[in-house]
């Protein structure tokens, strides 16, 4: 079938498997260049691990580390002529890539949060690796099924306070108004339930348990606080909230891993346009916004950039870590410089219809938006029928 981008509001309903093949190629091509990174851990496992900082996690640990990697993730395959998730494509593509460099990847495609995974994934290490060295957290998901049966969901509201301000519509490139009301208590509390440290915590606690964790292991967990101009929606908003709880979590995960000699860092990552991003509202403008500040500066990171250097430079590279007062590793340093976000205050209420071309750059935000999804990358032909129904080595639940 020939594969076009379909878009309904941030969702793309289609992936290409050409173009999200080419998306991993250009990634490993990135960490390859830098050479291996002798340091680097051995055995990893990475919880949401087919897209974002978490794909290019496991592609720094495989291809700077040589590590054997264990992937978790919750994705579509393709059915019914219907295209798979861009999540599939991409770990199939990684798969295909770590096995034909003698490295061990296995997948596992289900619901990270449930015990049956959880089991799953540590039989699997007991069997192949015997223990993981790094385990990196980074899942991002809208909803999650309690132990009790119960499924609480996520929502991106503000708190204390409606929120105003302006997003683009991605297929009609017009500003709009945008109000959002105030979250409920019961809203805030279901975010951290989803979006929190207690997962992590349950993770790292399941593998400890069953011998799971080798000595000096270290535990990842990736989060975002951005700018002040978009506080109101995020930092201060539920899923900050939900982003705080890591704070608590990583002081309880570090207390656990002592018996161990393991570490647990969260790490304070820029922004860019991942799935996550892409559905916080007005996040459209305030990434245009830096996207443009930072190309000019030559500071601009994708994910692969981001995850590369917190391997090279902080986690392995054997120097004091770039921490803040709370015990965070900041990879947004380059985001937050004062010239970068000067030129973000300078522009933010400034962003009109006539000038959207000319303050932002907003072509970059779309680009990065298709090309997460397989499209717009100048070395695939998209006008050739391509196999939909990609196949890709599954292990336990699903």
């Amino acid at each position: 079938m020939i594969i076009q981008p379909r878009i309904k509001g941030f969702l793309c309903t289609t992936a290409h498997p050409q173009g999200c093949a080419q998306d991993v190629e250009n990634q490993i091509s990135r960490v390859r260049a830098g050479g291996l990174i002798k340091a680097g851990p051995r055995r990893v496992l990475v919880i949401g691990s087919s897209g974002g900082y978490g794909l290019a996690s496991r592609i720094s640990a495989a291809f700077g580390c040589s590590a054997a990697t264990i992937g978790v993730f919750f994705e579509r395959a393709s059915k019914k002529g219907r295209t798979a998730s861009a999540g599939w494509y991409k770990s199939a593509a990684f798969t295909r890539a770590a096995h034909d460099a003698g490295l061990y990847a296995s997948n596992f495609n289900g619901d990270a949060f449930s015990a049956e995974m959880k089991s799953a994934v540590i039989d699997c290490i007991k069997r192949d690796l015997g223990q993981v060295d790094m385990v990196i957290y980074s899942l991002a998901a809208p909803a999650r099924t309690l132990p009790s049966g119960e499924t609480v969901r996520s929502v991106l509201k503000p708190i204390g306070e409606a929120f105003e301000g302006t997003t683009i519509d991605f297929n009609t490139q017009q500003l709009r108004p945008l109000t959002l009301e105030p979250a409920e208590p019961e809203e805030i509390a279901d975010t951290v339930k989803v979006m929190g440290g207690e997962d992590w915590e349950d993770w790292i606690k399941a593998l400890l348990e069953n011998d799971c964790l080798a000595e000096g292991c270290l535990t990842t967990n990736y989060t975002y606080l951005g700018s002040q101009v978009t506080w109101p929606i995020y930092y201060h908003g539920t899923i900050g909230k939900a982003k705080e709880d890591l704070d608590r979590a990583a002081a309880s995960v570090v207390s656990a891993l002592q018996g161990v000699a393991g570490k647990a860092h969260v790490v304070v990552m820029k922004g860019l346009l991942t799935q996550a991003a892409s559905a916080i509202p007005g996040m459209s403008v305030y990434l245009s916004l830096l996207f443009r500040a930072m190309k000019g500066a030559g500071t601009h990171e994708g994910c692969i950039e981001q995850t590369d250097r917190l391997f090279r430079t902080q986690l392995f590279s054997g120097e004091p870590l770039r921490q803040d007062k709370s015990g965070r590793i900041r990879m947004d340093d380059l985001e937050l410089d004062d010239a970068i976000q000067d030129y973000v205050r300078r522009y933010w209420h400034k962003v009109n219809q006539e000038n959207l071309g000319e303050l932002t750059d907003f072509e970059g935000y779309r680009q990065a938006f298709l090309q997460m999804h397989g499209f717009d990358f100048a070395e695939v032909d998209y006008a050739l029928d391509v196999e939909p129904d990609v196949p890709m080595p599954l292990e336990g639940v699903e």
